[in-house]
């Protein structure tokens, strides 16, 4: 793998990371136009873009983030009364609570299955499908008028943790499919560009663990042995600072609900990856 190369997987992990049109089926897209096939040279480089991703998501939501570790150690502030909470905690307890609950599908299946859909659920067929199932999400959620409510719910958080959980097929966008299903579930757009954000850090540094031990049973030297570690931090580097314009972009769009177009793209994308397959 060239710089080069690496410079525009980084680009394109940085884009789509938080664009509703699924970053994993994008740089699938992407290394077989670059013929890109050493599994041991592309697993870790895509864990690195999607580790420095996240990096993006905690500098730009830093203060929501400085909030909940505050939040979860505070006995003292006034407990939260919203319908749906646990009414012992407060704001930013609810809000990490909520958290966890989303986590519960994605951690069984990252932990129980991740291996089996990786070797199930590949290549360009499956991206194509998926990329055309997140379109049609997409546009059910743009045009479903579901009454809104302010707060996340205990429930909301599972359904919206579910839909995470389904998004680790490769195509299938998981900010798409979190921000989709809690638009149609009636979370507000406010509350809900945030959330999905910041419910999905846990995951990834999660799934990174993973597979860096993975990693580390097949050896570091085989994961440098098709691109130089110049090449491996430009990439880094270049999903991080696209990824802060990326978050910041996307949260306002999501504010305005203009999710239609990426509906359109990911419809688009998607005949692609099936007329290339």
């Amino acid at each position: 793998m060239s710089t080069l190369e690496a410079f525009i997987l980084g680009l394109i992990q940085g884009l789509t990371e938080y664009l509703p049109v699924s970053s994993s089926g994008h740089l699938l897209i992407a290394s077989h136009f670059f013929d890109i096939t050493d599994e041991g040279t592309v697993m870790p480089f895509v864990v690195a873009l999607h580790v420095a991703t996240v990096f993006s998501t905690l500098v730009i939501l830093y203060k929501e983030i400085l909030w909940l570790l505050r939040g979860m150690f505070d006995f003292r502030s006034p407990r939260s009364t919203y319908q749906g909470s646990v009414k012992v905690f407060n704001d930013a307890q609810n809000y990490v609570l909520n958290i966890l609950v989303s986590m519960i599908p994605v951690g069984i299946v990252g932990v129980f299955f991740k291996d089996y859909i990786e070797s199930a659920f590949s290549g360009l067929v499956v991206v194509g499908v998926c990329l055309i199932f997140t379109a049609l999400l997409l546009a059910f959620s743009y045009y479903a008028k579901p009454r809104v409510r302010e707060h996340i719910t205990l429930t909301d958080a599972f359904v919206i943790g579910l839909a995470q959980a389904l998004a680790c097929l490769p195509g299938l966008s998981r900010s798409g499919a979190t921000i989709a299903t809690g638009l149609l579930i009636g979370d507000s757009k406010k509350t809900l560009a945030q959330f999905s954000f910041i419910m999905v850090i846990p995951p990834i540094l999660g799934e990174a663990l993973l597979d860096c031990i993975k990693i580390a049973d097949n050896g570091f030297d085989q994961a440098f042995a098709n691109i130089t570690p110049i090449a491996f931090m430009v990439g880094m580097i270049t999903a991080f600072v696209v990824g802060c314009l990326a978050c910041r972009f996307m949260i306002e769009i999501v504010k305005k609900g203009k999710l239609i177009y990426f509906a359109l793209y990911c419809l688009f994308a998607g005949i692609v990856a099936l007329v290339l397959a």
